[in-house]
């Protein structure tokens, strides 16, 4: 059954046909600032002292969460011009030091393998240069690495050792343990459902950061695994029954489940895949906040909440620390991709990396884990 297309006001849909290049020629002179790496609208409206929602409408953003570096966003009234504005302490990149380098990203490159190259962390990198979305660098992006090694490997950042460094000390393989070699197109989550482990177990054993990001040929310790390992491939594990662990902390928040069901059965959405994405964004809990500030079930930024209320539910307020309000403008968006792209996978890449990036670059390779687990657990789930 074709799916109903969506209605918006005209000056969203004229928003929606502009290219962000061709937006900022047609949009009027004024006061702008330069889009820098790093930046978030959040960021530029705490140091230029504009709201995210104001940005938005001045520069016809259609994704917030998804501005480039060298765009020139024009201020609204009121705003301080970026020279007159003195860049917040968690957005300015520090000043490298006796223990920190400039790092210029290469292509192929990913916070995590440059931390490893450097014996940094993610999280260290991410602060020090202002980063909210720890999956999304460009090539020649300068890079101040904190903590980095007096003489760094001398093997390059693109293809580090396979197990990355830690604060935290891989454990050691022991009777529950093994070590998993990672395959082509595998996913911490499907490792983890394979082994009958968990995501988090497996990140802490192996001082993971990112979690949406492993490579083929990592060597992996897997806490809690069974005795006997299943015999199919982890990559494509078994579509039902689902994991003891997982069907009972399903069933433990199933009042989270029931309000996912029926907000996406109300927007034509299929439910098992709206639950799948709740699940990997949050494990269906509304108090997760993540590091680049994403809120509750379905793991929403506030700025891109503004665009979700204007665009999509004719200004109703979007609290996203209320469950219901979360789910309900989670799965709008859902329904927004879906209609938009009539893919899941393309569906899943916008919620993932943003609508602009995958209208100008497809999917990038960081997004296929994410998509690989979503549609897995939508299997597990009746999908």
């Amino acid at each position: 059954m074709r799916r109903p297309r969506l209605a918006l006001a005209g000056s969203i849909v004229l928003a929606i046909s502009l290219s962000p290049i061709g937006a900022a020629i047609t949009l009027a002179a004024g006061p702008t600032v330069t889009v820098r790496a790093g930046d978030t609208l959040t960021a530029i409206a705490r140091r230029t002292g504009a709201s995210i929602a104001a940005l938005v409408e001045a520069n016809r953003i259609v994704d917030p969460d998804r501005i480039y570096v060298g765009q020139q966003l024009i201020l609204p009234d009121g705003a301080r011009p970026d020279g007159d504005a003195v860049p917040a302490p968690a957005s300015a990149p520090a000043t490298p030091g006796s223990d920190e380098v400039v790092h210029v990203v290469q292509r192929g490159e990913s916070l995590w393998t440059i931390a490893v190259h450097y014996g940094s962390s993610v999280s260290a990198i991410a602060a020090a240069n202002g980063i909210a979305d720890r999956s999304f660098i460009v090539t020649g992006q300068r890079l101040v690495v904190p903590g980095a090694r007096a003489t760094a490997p001398t093997s390059s950042p693109a293809t580090p050792a396979t197990k990355p460094a830690s604060t935290t000390a891989p454990a050691t393989p022991g009777g529950d343990e093994v070590v998993h070699v990672v395959q082509r197109d595998e996913s911490l989550w499907t490792i983890a459902v394979h082994y009958g482990s968990s995501v988090s177990a497996i990140a802490a054993a192996n001082g993971i950061a990112d979690r949406s990001f492993i490579v083929p040929g990592q060597r992996l310790v897997v806490p809690g695994a069974r005795a006997t390992a299943p015999t199919s491939s982890p990559a494509t594990p078994a579509t039902k029954p689902a994991p003891s662990g997982l069907a009972a902390a399903w069933a433990e928040r199933d009042a989270i489940r029931r309000l996912i069901v029926a907000e996406a059965t109300a927007r034509g959405v299929p439910a098992e895949f709206a639950l799948a994405v709740a699940w990997q964004e949050s494990g269906w809990q509304s108090n997760v906040v993540s590091g680049a500030g994403a809120i509750g079930v379905m793991q929403l930024l506030p700025s891109t909440a503004v665009w979700v209320s204007e665009a999509m539910l004719g200004g109703a307020t979007v609290n996203l620390f209320d469950a219901r309000s979360n789910i309900r403008a989670g799965v709008r968006l859902l329904d927004y991709y879906l209609d938009r792209y009539g893919r899941r996978d393309l569906a899943l890449a916008a919620y993932y990396q943003g609508m602009t990036a995958v209208d100008l670059h497809g999917i990038y390779p960081v997004s296929r884990p994410y998509i690989a687990s979503i549609l897995a657990l939508e299997r597990l789930l009746g999908g």
